[in-house]
């Protein structure tokens, strides 16, 4: 009974500290952003300390770098999980140390956290329970890393458009590939941020590694779009053959909008295949009540008459 009592304790405070985390979260990134515009309006530098990550992170980075340091993950594993954080808009070295640390706490805490709710339940029932917690725990920030890299993606795709037609106006204005991708970049911060994190990134590279060409394949790599693919490539030969830039770009963002159009299209034609059901289940009957309901109403008259 006393085990009992401080298991439920235990999970009351623990999920009281959760909604407090939870409220006021919100308020201190609030303040960060509101302090970085002050900052950014008079001109002045942002410091970012080391430990200025909510407690969590820094728990959950914590976590994952040890198990990082144990050598549990390697190889195409830890490859793979690099490129899909990457995917998902996460820079920087300790963005999988943050995941695999918060797959591990979610796969130890959730079981701990199932306990006062099972504890009247059936040792058979209650260990199934455990298990489920585990294993959701597990799972669960694998797709929630997956569902973020598909919005991260289509919110890069939905933007390369007008991005290249920005790149236009900056390649026939004189600048550089560099310049251009830089200056992208900035005006596209507030219109669209993954891609311009993603603009920023290749440009960093550019001015960094020795290849430029690997850079701007590096760019399709790291999102997975096809779109991003063939914006490299098409760079790449622009500087392997010298082809004119603004011309590359505009031909390749008229190709762009058209695959956009023609995916709306398809997405238009296959409507009258998706109303069918809801037609059937919820229209039809509806009119067969309004027309065949006065005959059959007349029907019942006459044989109650008889």
């Amino acid at each position: 009974m006393n085990r009992a009592v401080l298991l439920q304790a235990g999970f009351g405070l623990t999920v009281a500290m959760l909604f407090c985390a939870a409220l006021l979260l919100p308020r201190l990134r609030r303040g960060d952003r509101l302090q970085g515009r002050i900052a950014a309006l008079r001109g002045l530098a942002v410091r970012t300390r080391p430990d200025a990550a909510p407690w969590p992170q820094r728990i959950a980075r914590a976590v994952g770098q040890a198990v990082l340091a144990s050598g549990i993950v390697k190889g195409e594993t830890l490859a793979e999980l690099q490129r899909t954080v990457m995917a998902a808009g996460f820079r920087g070295p300790r963005a999988v140390a943050v995941f695999i640390g918060a797959k591990v706490i979610l796969m130890v805490g959730l079981p701990f956290g199932m306990l006062p709710l099972s504890a009247g339940a059936e040792p058979v029932l209650r260990n199934l329970l455990v298990a489920g917690a585990a294993v959701a725990g597990l799972v669960l920030p694998d797709m929630a890393l997956r569902r973020m890299r598909d919005a991260n993606a289509k919110q890069v795709e939905r933007g390369l458009a007008d991005a290249l037609d920005l790149m236009v106006i900056c390649a026939e204005a004189g600048l550089p590939l560099e310049a251009a991708i830089e200056r992208v970049s900035y005006e596209m911060q507030e219109a669209n941020r993954a891609l311009a994190a993603e603009f920023a990134n290749v440009g960093t590279e550019l001015r960094i590694l020795s290849d430029r060409r690997q850079a701007l394949q590096n760019m399709g790599e790291r999102t997975g779009l096809d779109s991003l693919r063939r914006l490299g490539g098409t760079l790449a030969q622009t500087l392997q053959y010298g082809t004119p830039l603004s011309q590359a770009l505009r031909t390749l963002s008229t190709e762009l909008r058209h695959e956009t159009l023609m995916r709306f299209e398809a997405r238009a034609a296959r409507l009258p295949a998706l109303l069918t059901l809801p037609t059937i289940a919820f229209i039809l009957p509806c009119i067969f009540l309004i027309v065949g309901g006065p005959a059959v109403l007349r029907v019942l008259d006459l044989a109650a008459g008889r």
